[in-house]
């Protein structure tokens, strides 16, 4: 049997053409996840594809950084597919087969290589990053909390706690921007 696995790491994002390359492929079931592919952590259709998976059977994904982003998680999964009797088979990079010889071979160098890229495109953002503080362009992501909300709310006595409970936020985002307004 052929099992897929398809993911997209955000939720705008559509996971219907990887469905239907798999399908074409002959994947007999498919899962799917909207998730971050950073890590193997909190990918509960990943592991469900796995646990899924029985000897003689093979994962399919469309692109090798479906499955994962470092060679190190690569490694455990195939490691795990192995232990299983699975193969493993990446469908735009046909020379990843986990079944043949030179797929394994493929299969490290490319891993490697997709490694490589995600710590060239990190440098690339932190250096872009630190010329725009430099410049003065750059100051962080904007604030998520109502600050005029967290004023009223001590204006009317409430404690900092039944603030935080209110609004949905940790207490310490209430301390920090009480912190900030006793400065200003």
């Amino acid at each position: 049997m052929i099992v897929g696995y398809a993911r997209v790491s955000s939720s705008s994002q559509s996971l219907e053409v990887q469905h239907e390359q798999l399908q074409v492929a002959g994947c007999d079931k498919v899962f799917a996840e909207k998730r971050s592919g950073r890590t193997t952590e909190g990918r509960d259709a990943l592991v469900d594809a796995i646990d899924f998976v029985r000897e003689g059977d093979v994962l399919a994904v469309t692109r090798l950084d479906r499955l994962a982003r470092s060679v190190v998680d690569l490694h455990r999964l195939i490691e795990r597919l192995t232990a299983k009797g699975c193969g493993f088979r990446v469908l735009q990079q046909s020379g990843v087969d986990t079944t043949t010889s030179t797929g394994k071979l493929t299969l490290s160098i490319l891993g490697a290589v997709a490694e490589f890229e995600a710590d060239i495109r990190r440098d690339r953002q932190r250096d872009g990053i630190e010329r725009a503080k430099a410049n003065g362009v750059y100051r962080g992501r904007r604030s998520t909390i109502d600050t005029a909300r967290i004023e009223t709310l001590m204006v009317a006595g409430m404690a900092p706690a039944a603030i935080a409970r209110d609004m949905g936020i940790g207490r310490a985002s209430v301390y920090r921007h009480m912190s900030k307004a006793g400065a200003a």
